[in-house]
């Protein structure tokens, strides 16, 4: 079964996703905000968190290190804790990340994969106590990932806290149910700053809609948005 999946991201009045070239408040300060934000990803109580490779290696900065004598891997899945609680999980389909361990401030670690990924770079996660799912396809069929986070390891509900690229992608496939944004009272302005959510020439028009369910004020300035998302 597919999880419920929550987009959740915090962002300024203008849609930047970096909060160290907001503007400042007197309502709150960059601190007050993170803060906020990791409450309300507690409160989610989700299984899980996904987030792609960019914003992942952001995290882990291990290098590579593959086993200098590596046995036989699994394909399609290995699932290294089958007692995890909460996963940290990261879309890598080149297979371009490594860790230095099994978990991520205490979420277990699950990498979704390309079906190329070569077998050296299976056998250091693996060793790593790192879990993985490589794709059957020559693309990677973000659904069929998806529902297998959730028939593998057991996961209802998953945060998606990534990108925009991965964000869009996601929506696009109609795998969003919902959108949660805190939005701080600060301006990016930007020129080509990052968006929430991108997706291609074509955008999203067509691809899905949104209706509000609740908006609240959560502090420092803060209001917390969420929307139900369904496909158009």
């Amino acid at each position: 079964m597919k999880p419920y999946v929550i987009c959740h991201m915090i962002t300024s009045l203008d849609g930047g996703l970096h909060a160290s070239s907001w503007t400042t408040s007197p309502d709150g300060d960059r601190e007050d905000w993170s803060a906020y934000y990791e409450k309300i990803h507690r409160d989610f109580a989700a299984d899980g968190w996904l987030v792609g490779r960019v914003t992942m290696a952001e995290m882990s900065k291990a290098e590579a290190h593959p086993p200098s004598d590596p046995s036989e891997v699994n394909r399609p899945v290995h699932i290294a804790d089958d007692a995890a609680a909460s996963h940290a999980i990261a879309l890598d389909p080149s297979g371009r990340l490594h860790f230095s361990g099994a978990d991520l401030d205490g979420d277990h670690v699950v990498v979704l994969l390309g079906r190329d990924v070569g077998d050296d770079h299976l056998a250091e996660l693996a060793t790593d106590g790192v879990s993985y799912i490589v794709s059957d396809g020559d693309e990677v069929d973000l659904a069929a990932m998806i529902r297998a986070l959730g028939r593998e390891f057991g996961i209802k509900r998953l945060l998606l806290e990534g990108g925009a690229g991965i964000n869009g992608s996601l929506f696009a496939a109609g795998l969003v149910d919902e959108l949660s944004l805190v939005v701080a009272p600060a301006l990016d302005a930007r020129k080509g700053g990052d968006r929430i959510v991108e997706f291609g020439e074509e955008g999203l028009a067509g691809k899905c809609t949104l209706s509000l369910m609740s908006c609240t004020e959560v502090g420092s300035g803060l209001l917390h948005l969420r929307y139900r998302v369904s496909k158009a």
